[in-house]
């Protein structure tokens, strides 16, 4: 396509991806929220992101059926429809202050956003050329992470009002917290039916495939797309782990205001996608970039384990400007997390997608399903943290993901066969 025709595309694209992150970093802010009035511990809390991930996993290759039945468009206002649903269900969910109906309404979102996900990803990578589809990912990742800096200030401001603490609240002021919820989840459900009619009525075109020679019998028979899959699996779930729980974190040592740090790693997440957009493809490769990301992630995760609670050296370099510089550098560490997480996604999907032709939707819903990595590597995290009482060295679990992810950009991402190491 060319610059005239990827306009309109990037436009509504980037319409939805402000809507993947305001949606999905919620998350973040609902966590410690949802464990005060439901009256959770810190494992219970983190079903919430065990329920919007685990959708992911169950519906990405239904909805990749879908999606070749009914067009890309076509799927995009049926995700749309299905999270209108999910929002609806928050009322009730907060009326009664039901956990149960929480997460029902999470996956119902999840569901809705898998379609979304496995439709706008290999628009975004196609719609031009492949050399240049992590610097498109990133311009959406940028819209993206905008809404998930958004997301929890506006939280904050809106349910919380003057409330700084969660702790210690009367069973009467957790109810009224709880049915705060009812009206922003009700112009959510608003939005998505104004974007419904957005999608539905505009003239985005259908995608176009190149024919491959038939020799695969399946997506599995593409070493690169299943290995990427797996390397999307641990990227989702450190970012994941550096986006939600840096407020828990921030409670364990103390902290107050913590609903609002997840605006902290998305700032950092916002400063790696506009270096994406500057340096991608004219300056760094997206192989190369995807190499520089996995070895801050590992140095990063080392300054969070062996930072003391009462260092403020990183904390006032970044933060000496502002009230920010009290963070102790622990807490920064877990927020640069973003900078390293950023470029992993927009690098990692034009690797895998590169040649698919038809099997693109399949290879699509692969990667999707690897989002399950926010399902499942949250809970391992806090289930070790519930343990061992030590939620500082349980971040590195994240070093599994950083390694797999840097032998990802290293080799495997050029492996055509399983039978083979690289692409002839």
């Amino acid at each position: 396509m060319n610059n005239k025709s990827t306009l309109l595309p990037m436009i509504i694209i980037g319409l939805l991806f402000f809507i993947f992150g305001f949606v999905t970093w919620l998350n973040g802010s609902l966590i410690p929220f949802l464990k005060v009035i439901c009256d959770l511990n810190d494992f219970e809390a983190l079903f919430v992101t065990f329920a919007f991930y685990i959708a992911y996993t169950v519906m990405a290759l239904p909805m990749s059926f879908v999606l070749d039945k009914v067009g890309y468009k076509n799927a995009m206002a049926i995700g749309l429809a299905i999270m209108v649903v999910g929002s609806l269900i928050f009322i009730p969910a907060a009326q009664n202050a039901s956990f149960i109906l929480f997460l029902i309404a999470l996956f119902t979102l999840g569901t809705g956003l898998t379609i979304l996900q496995t439709a706008s990803n290999p628009y975004i990578v196609l719609v031009g050329s492949i050399e240049s589809a992590a610097m498109r990912i990133s311009i959406m990742g940028l819209i993206n992470k905008t809404a998930g800096v958004l997301v929890p200030l506006l939280f904050t401001a809106l349910i919380l009002g003057d409330i700084t603490s969660l702790q210690d609240l009367s069973h009467e002021a957790k109810d009224t917290l709880a049915q705060s919820l009812i009206t922003p989840y009700i112009i959510m459900a608003v939005v998505l039916t104004f974007l419904i009619a957005l999608v539905k009525f505009s003239a985005l075109p259908e995608l176009e495939f190149e024919s491959i020679k038939d020799t695969k019998k399946s997506i599995f028979s593409f070493p690169r797309v299943v290995l990427g899959a797996v390397a999307l699996f641990f990227y989702v779930g450190i970012e994941v782990i550096a986006g939600d729980t840096i407020g828990l974190y921030a409670q364990y040592l103390g902290l107050e205001n913590t609903t609002a740090l997840t605006s902290y790693t998305m700032v950092f997440m916002v400063l790696g996608y506009i270096s994406g957009i500057v340096f991608i493809p004219k300056f760094i490769s997206q192989e190369k970039a995807l190499i520089v990301s996995a070895t801050l992630g590992i140095i990063f995760l080392f300054g969070v384990v062996f930072s003391g609670s009462e260092s403020f050296i990183v904390s006032e370099i970044l933060w000496g400007w502002s009230g920010l510089r009290t963070l102790p550098d622990t807490i920064t560490f877990v927020a640069l997390l973003g900078l390293a997480n950023a470029l992993v996604w927009p690098t990692i999907w034009p690797l895998a997608l590169e040649g698919l032709g038809k099997y693109t939707a399949q290879g699509s819903a692969l990667l999707i399903m690897a989002i399950a990595g926010g399902a499942i590597m949250p809970l391992i995290f806090g289930k070790i943290s519930f343990i061992s009482s030590d939620m500082q060295s349980t971040y590195m679990l994240g070093i599994i993901s950083y390694v797999f992810i840097l032998l990802y950009a290293l080799r495997w991402h050029r492996i055509d066969n399983w039978k083979s190491d690289d692409k002839s």
